[in-house]
């Protein structure tokens, strides 16, 4: 599994660098993982956010009880109160917006377990746990049934002083979860020159592990994945940077990619069963009926004064225009589509 889109000029993806500069999250620090086991979910509750919520079923906390009960803090709060608050707030916002599932509305306890010390939990790489998180929703969601100068003028600087990080082709592991980092296929992205790349990692087997194993510590369970996430900077592939667009990718890239991309997210078979919509059938331009055509007299076949020939204006080639990106739906097969400065190995 790639977790990579398939346009006619190559592969693309979601990377570390996009989640570190537009969500601002850390990545280059430790992986999100820790065991899940505890013996009374509620006491972790209780301990962190100062109360109880009466419906924990599983570890899970309900989203409506924590807007509920932490509305917004008083001024005369004390520190403790601000720090319950602020835990609860980062909860809703995990499962709201950055790792959200399909339950919409539970939270797990265990991301309480890395907010105890906001200064640690600052040290975690949060970036790769959302961006495993929406790798893992891109699988599911492909079953069937079921950056400018201006945009980084305004990033800080402190996020672009490790670029190399967003390069690395790493396993990112948050809990159950483990997805690759498929960095060497989308090489263009970073502004390096696209080679072919190597046989994605297969983990389908971890594909199918979940929360649903309970008592598990997932630091163990995942060591070796870990262990290569600490040592990411040993998996960076091979860097060259572009130097013209012609030359965004080595000769030998496209002609491997029209094998062995896959432009479309159905397979042939399933593009066969979809339904295709009938034309509505029209009657002709000037119905008559039957009736009209007695007694009518014959028009002469040749008019007497000169015939002026009607001629059907002939359609206009395509033609390119500058900002402008050919429809799909002009090309039965994605790899027609015209580009104004084709990539060298287009045409081999």
């Amino acid at each position: 599994m790639t977790h990579t889109f398939h346009p006619p000029c190559g592969e693309c993806t979601i990377t570390l660098e996009d989640v570190h500069l537009q969500l601002g999250l850390p990545v280059d620090v430790y992986a999100v993982t820790g065991s899940t086991q505890s013996a009374d979910w509620g006491a972790v509750c209780y301990e962190l956010l100062g109360a109880i919520s009466d419906r924990i079923k599983g570890g899970r906390i309900e989203m409506g009880w924590l807007r509920d009960t932490f509305p917004e803090p008083d001024d005369d709060s004390t520190e403790l109160e601000l720090i319950r608050y602020a835990r609860a707030y980062i909860l809703q916002i995990i499962r709201g917006y950055l790792m959200p599932d399909l339950s919409r509305n539970l939270v797990h306890s265990r991301w309480l377990l890395k907010l105890v010390d906001f200064r640690a939990a600052g040290e975690l790489s949060w970036g790769s746990a959302v961006l495993a998180t929406l790798y893992r929703e891109m699988c599911g969601a492909t079953v069937p049934n079921k950056a400018k100068i201006r945009v980084r003028a305004v990033i800080p600087d402190e996020f672009l002083q490790n670029p190399n990080i967003w390069h690395v082709k790493a396993p990112m592991i948050t809990y159950a979860i483990v997805e690759m980092h498929q960095s060497d296929r989308v090489l263009r992205q970073f502004g390096f020159r696209q080679s072919i790349p190597m046989t994605p990692e297969k983990l389908d087997d971890e594909h199918d592990i979940d929360l649903r194993q309970p008592n598990t510590d997932w630091s163990r369970y995942w060591s070796n994945y870990i262990k290569m996430w600490e040592n990411r900077y040993d998996y960076i592939p091979t860097r060259e940077p572009i130097i013209v667009l012609e030359l965004a990718c080595v000769p030998e890239y496209m002609p491997w990619f029209r094998i062995h991309g896959k432009p479309y997210l159905l397979s042939e078979e399933e593009r066969r069963r979809q339904i295709r919509v009938e034309r509505e059938r029209r009657g002709p331009l000037n119905p008559r009926r039957r009736d009209d055509d007695v007694n009518q007299p014959i028009a002469a076949t040749q008019p007497p004064g000169p015939t002026v020939q009607q001629t059907t204006p002939t359609s206009q080639p395509f033609q390119m225009m500058s900002g402008m990106y050919p429809s799909p739906f002009m090309y039965p097969n994605p790899y027609m589509f015209p580009f104004s400065s084709p990539m060298a190995g287009w045409n081999a």
